[in-house]
């Protein structure tokens, strides 16, 4: 439902979500499956015997679950979802060396179903504060969703665009940042849910709508963002310690 409600259809497409959990949620034209059982492919809403349409489906149990951990437990009390948004724009790229690992809601199929944890890594009493805490926080759940995209490529889906509804952490302008920077993908923010794709749907199987076309001509796009590569050197350096610390986690 919320792939089709952000009139995610054809390869290259990208529906996301990062609530309490995130999904990545891509589209391809081949069809090809992995192995090691780390993402779900099945048939797409338009797929059919003359148009390859598979949707492969990445599940993060660790994303929002972890910026609301963070707030009832190291925020201010009277800080809020945008407090903390501005809260993050105090730190730089990278986050000066801190590292968060979102991992801590159960096992991560994407991980081979293991169970690593969360983690705060490098921290420096003398150089860390509450705006980085909250900044690698929301670098962690981005790098988690590239990490994740990187799988999506192993079945035949390049990332072009990423799709999102306007909410959750996608309300960040550094979350929204760090996974375009990073991922090389444009990413485009919609005022759209889940239901109104089950609607829409409903919509198309009665003939309501006689095309996809028709059933997300109200579809208002709400934010285009695109890469700057304004930083590449800090957002790939950064990156890389994040896989580093994480391979140290699977491996250990």
């Amino acid at each position: 439902n919320n792939a089709f409600s952000l009139n995610v259809l054809n390869p290259g497409e990208i529906a996301a979500t990062a609530g309490t959990s995130g999904v990545v949620y891509g589209v391809s034209d081949e069809v090809k499956y992995d192995p090691l059982s780390r993402v779900n492919t099945f048939a797409h809403v338009n797929h059919s015997p003359e148009l390859n349409r598979l949707g492969v489906l990445l599940c993060i149990n660790g994303t929002g679950i972890q910026y609301s951990w963070l707030r009832q437990h190291l925020a201010q009390r009277e800080m809020n979802y945008p407090a903390l948004n501005d809260l993050a724009m105090e730190a730089p790229v990278g986050s000066d060396g801190l590292l968060m690992l979102p991992f801590g809601n159960g096992a991560e199929r994407m991980l081979g179903n293991k169970d690593v944890g969360a983690t705060i890594k490098n921290i420096n009493f003398n150089i860390h504060n509450n705006a980085h805490l909250v900044r690698a926080a929301q670098e962690g759940v981005a790098f988690a969703m590239h990490y994740g995209m990187e799988i999506l490529k192993e079945t035949g889906i390049n990332p072009t665009v990423i799709r999102a509804g306007w909410a959750n952490m996608f309300l960040s302008r550094i979350f929204r940042e760090t996974l375009v920077e990073i991922s090389g993908a444009t990413l485009e923010l919609y005022d759209t849910d889940g239901s109104i794709g089950a609607a829409n749907g409903a919509g198309i199987g009665s003939g309501i709508f006689g095309s996809f076309e028709e059933a997300f001509e109200n579809l208002h796009r709400r934010m285009v963002v695109e890469p700057t590569n304004k930083e590449p050197e800090k957002y790939n350096e950064a990156y890389r310690q994040w896989t580093a610390a994480l391979d140290k986690c699977i491996s250990g």
